[in-house]
């Protein structure tokens, strides 16, 4: 029981820093020329992840 609510909690943290890389609220590096390809999909991926986790939270 304990360990689902740590791994929602995890999910909801990564949710909300790929949300943050992804919208240009936070840096992922100081040189933003060198931003992998995968790091545009952060805009999508991130708030993907925090459905994810609040839907097994209230599931749970």
């Amino acid at each position: 029981m304990i360990a689902a609510y740590i791994d929602e909690f995890i999910m909801l943290c990564a949710g909300l820093w790929m949300t943050s890389v992804g919208f240009g609220y936070l840096p992922l590096s100081r040189n933003p020329a060198s931003r992998l390809p995968l790091v545009r999909h952060f805009k999508w991926m991130g708030p993907l992840l925090l459905v994810i986790a609040i839907v097994l939270a209230a599931a749970s």
